[in-house]
């Protein structure tokens, strides 16, 4: 059966797997263990314990090394869970290798208490307690062991001054050892620090600094060449996420603040998660840049992203010969201007903006309990009223800041290699303004102050993704060169920045407390997108739903075919069901199936997700399911959730839900805890097969098919065939493609007349793909070229293309695959380099 491509974010392996084995990951007198089979993720932090409330990061990059270098300052607060039961044990960490060798690491002596952090491929060389004694200046009356809850629990109308002395306690020194020092120890997935007579986490240091050094082999970050074949790194977005590039508490749980400084060579840019747009300073002895960043709304550690490299910011006016567009730009409250009245020059790119975007100190947020609560139909407006508050802890809210409640599109620029910025202009500078206005209509205020957009190397394993203050996109969403309308040739550069704008709101503000359930991130974005472009597109209501219903379509299609191509444990929503969210009495857990190789290639938390939510959306109408969705954004930010929030507060919203037979139990057995298609998704598949835009397309495909029929037997010297084609948008190129994939003959003429009258070498890589499909199946060897240069400049949707090269046991379909992949695999993720090597070699 034909493999569709995956054409959203699916972020590759790059980690060894987990041993063959059960392993128990931490174990102690009355806990339970955990255990994490071949392809589940060990989250080691036993953050029932304790938790860390704030990084400082002082990171220097050494290129030539491909290391990063430094130490991280861990503020931590003991949990109210008090001391771990049987913590008079002694606590260990078992991994059994793939021989079946036990590796138990001895841990700490009998009835000493263990801070345990997610670190993997790491060399620590020294953890110590810092000297915060200077702190009882600002905290007058405070225990010593109390100076760091003080600090961390200072108001959020004082985070400027918090933020000061964060730094402060940074640069303190380490305590002077007069009795037992702090001892560590690292083992495959783990960090474990200890004090010899301390008991429990009421007891242990506050202030931790960590001296260490990552591997060039971690799997956090990518050491590459961008596309001016320059070095470069940034955190690939790995299933392992920070692990490997600073010891932390992985689990979503563990939410904290942070702030960095990366000192890199003077010719980088560093970008970086931060709520201002820095500028650097120079270090004069070390002849390096410092660029120092922050943020105030505790995340999860797997959000902070770094990005260091020869980056460029595409300038805000044109471009020598980009000649004009229709397209609009707009200003930063939301009003437009043509982007034809202004001139520029390249001489206004630049490395980076001096525009500082600092915030007054904020009154506090009014902090309630998150626990959820049944919200009735009238308590909607009193709940999107200005005055009613938000339900997360303390922090410098932009929810209740008055100031940016209409603004509508924030401060946003955009990055890209030399050699990209005018394609990055002409289709991500174009588009981000109006992609920025148009989510804030559908979901309300930004929850961040600013936005850079960054176009990663090639080998990017995905076609984007969103992180705080920073959305990385592959080059495959940029503008080709088509001579198709402006509008056709933006379609995936504007869905795919809409996706990622949309998970600022879903995924990032609110997040997954269980990180199975991815579905509440991706099929939330998946769902937004398409709202948010239309919005952006300005379309009218009938031209929105006729273009949401064709996408449906495509994307039934895509997961028609996945879930007949994948093992059912993997189609799953909801994998833990009832045990979703529970932890060890530590806190540790697994993530299920998060290092399966299989899992990477897949959209089913995507596709399903999204079916989903299209489902709620068709009980309730469309507009108040929109309206639902801020009346969530509201209750939720700042907060993580499980399934069960949103549905619940979904169904005590619309009561009339539970007479039509949609309740909690209802949606867990039909969509959630349970493999394949829904029955509604496959009766609803056969109304958007009927779709207007749908028809067109069919009715172009009948007249492709009969003129390959027509041209078999006739002699190779008759003229080009030609067919009456009607203009069709992208999206129906792609099922035009789609279903000419499903005949088992195309002649040679049909292929080239295809080729030439929808110019297909130069659409955007979706179409490309399912072109270069058809080339491979009909072995159309003159359009191989198009073949090879997909797999080199677009590989994050070319690992499938390989397999079909190979299978199709043709001698010079290998070689080109062969050749391809000698082409590509230095700077192509290991793990797709990996998956692709096994297939073709």
């Amino acid at each position: 059966m034909h493999v569709l491509p995956r054409c959203y974010e699916v972020l590759l392996l790059s980690c060894e797997r987990l041993p063959t084995h059960l392993c128990d990951m931490e174990r102690r007198e009355g806990d339970s263990p955990v255990f994490c089979d071949t392809d589940d993720l060990p989250l080691c932090a036993n953050t029932s314990h304790v938790l860390v409330k704030h990084y400082a990061l002082d990171l220097s990059v050494h290129f030539h090394r491909k290391v990063i270098s430094g130490c991280v300052v861990l503020f931590l607060e003991p949990t109210a869970r008090g001391e771990p039961e049987g913590h008079d044990g002694e606590q260990t960490t078992s991994l059994t290798n793939n021989d079946g060798m036990d590796m138990t690491i001895k841990s700490t002596p009998k009835g000493h208490f263990t801070l345990i952090l997610d670190c993997c491929d790491i060399a620590v060389s020294k953890v110590e307690q810092v000297n915060v004694t200077f702190l009882s200046d600002s905290f007058h009356g405070v225990q010593p062991l109390d100076l760091i809850h003080a600090l961390v629990s200072m108001p959020s109308a004082q985070w400027r001054r918090q933020r000061e002395l964060f730094t402060a306690c940074s640069r303190a020194p380490g305590v002077e050892q007069d009795g037992e020092p702090l001892r560590f120890h690292t083992d495959r997935w783990s960090l474990q620090v200890w004090k010899q007579g301390v008991s429990s986490p009421q007891d242990f240091p506050r202030a931790l600094r960590i001296y260490y050094e990552t591997r060039p082999t971690g799997g956090s970050v990518r050491w590459t060449k961008d596309q001016d074949n320059r070095a470069c790194v940034y955190t690939a977005g790995s299933p392992i996420n920070n692990r490997a590039l600073f010891p932390c508490q992985e689990p979503p749980v563990a939410m904290s603040t942070w702030q960095a400084t990366v000192r890199a060579p003077c010719d980088f840019v560093v970008l970086m998660s931060g709520e201002e747009q820095v500028e650097p300073i120079l270090d004069v002895d070390a002849n390096l840049l410092m660029w120092n960043y922050y943020v105030t709304m505790p995340m999860p550690a797997s959000t902070f992203t770094l990005a260091v490299g020869h980056w460029q910011q595409v300038a805000t006016e044109p471009l020598p010969s980009c000649g004009k567009t229709q397209w609009e730009r707009w200003d930063e409250f939301g009003e437009s201007v043509p982007i034809a009245s202004h001139q520029g020059t390249s001489s206004e790119v630049v490395k980076a903006s001096s525009l500082h975007i600092g915030r007054e100190e904020q009154p506090a947020c009014p902090g309630s309990s998150s626990q959820h609560e049944r919200v009735s139909v009238p308590d909607c407006a009193a709940i999107l009223d200005d005055s009613f508050p938000c339900s997360h802890g303390d922090y410098p809210c932009r929810f209740a800041e008055r100031a940016v409640k209409s603004q509508r599109v924030i401060q946003h620029r955009v990055f890209a290699p030399i050699g990209l910025l005018q394609k990055a202009q002409m289709g991500i500078l174009t588009l981000l303004p109006q992609c920025l206005a148009a989510a804030y209509a559908i979901l309300g205020v930004h929850p961040f102050p600013r936005l850079d957009v960054l176009i990663v190397p090639a080998g990017f394993s995905s076609l984007g993704m969103a992180s705080p203050h920073i959305i990385f996109l592959s080059q495959s969403v940029l503008h080709v060169g088509s001579s198709f309308s402006k509008e056709n040739s933006l379609s995936l550069c504007g869905s795919r920045l809409c996706h990622e704008i949309a998970h600022a709101w879903f995924g990032l503000v609110i997040g997954a407390r269980d990180w199975t359930e991815e579905w509440i991130s991706e099929g939330f974005a998946t769902y937004l997108e398409d709202i948010i472009w239309a919005q952006a597109q300005q379309l009218s209501p009938p031209e929105a739903a006729e273009q949401s219903n064709l996408k449906a379509l495509l994307r039934w299609r895509r997961l028609s075919d996945e879930l007949q191509n994948s093992g059912e444990e993997l189609q799953i929503l909801r994998p833990n069901m009832e045990k979703t969210g529970h932890v060890s009495e530590s806190g540790s857990s697994t993530v299920k199936h998060a290092l399966n190789p299989d899992k990477s290639f897949l959209q089913v938390h995507y596709l399903k997700g999204y079916f989903l939510l299209r489902f709620l959306a068709s009980e309730v109408g469309e507009q108040q399911f929109i309206n639902f969705f801020r009346l969530f954004v509201k209750k939720y930010h700042g907060q993580l959730i499980l399934s069960q929030d949103f549905l619940q507060m979904l169904l005590s919203t619309f009561p009339d839900l539970a007479r039509k037979g949609v309740t909690l139990d209802a949606i867990y057995a039909d969509w959630l805890d349970r493999p394949g298609i829904p029955k509604w998704l496959d009766e609803r598949s056969a109304v958007w097969s009927e779709a207007t835009l749908v028809e067109e397309v069919k009715a172009e495909v009948a007249k492709w098919i009969l003129l390959s029929h027509q041209g078999k037997g006739r002699k190779r010297k008759r003229l080009q065939p030609k067919v009456n084609c009607k203009e069709i948008t992208s999206e129906q190129l792609i099922l035009l493609l789609e279903l000419l994939l499903d005949e088992t003959k195309l002649s040679a003429s049909t292929m080239h007349a295809l080729a030439h009258t929808y110019d297909l070498h130069s659409q955007d890589a979706e179409v490309r793909h399912r072109w270069c499909e058809l080339v491979v199946k009909h072995r159309h060897a003159p359009a191989y070229g198009d073949v090879e240069r997909f797999l080199i400049h677009d590989q994050a949707m070319g690992v499938y293309l390989y397999g079909e090269l190979m299978v199709q046991e043709d001698a010079e379909q290998q070689a080109l695959a062969r050749r391809c992949l000698s082409l590509a695999s230095e700077e192509m993720d290991r793990s797709a380099r990996k998956v692709v090597e096994e297939m073709v070699l």
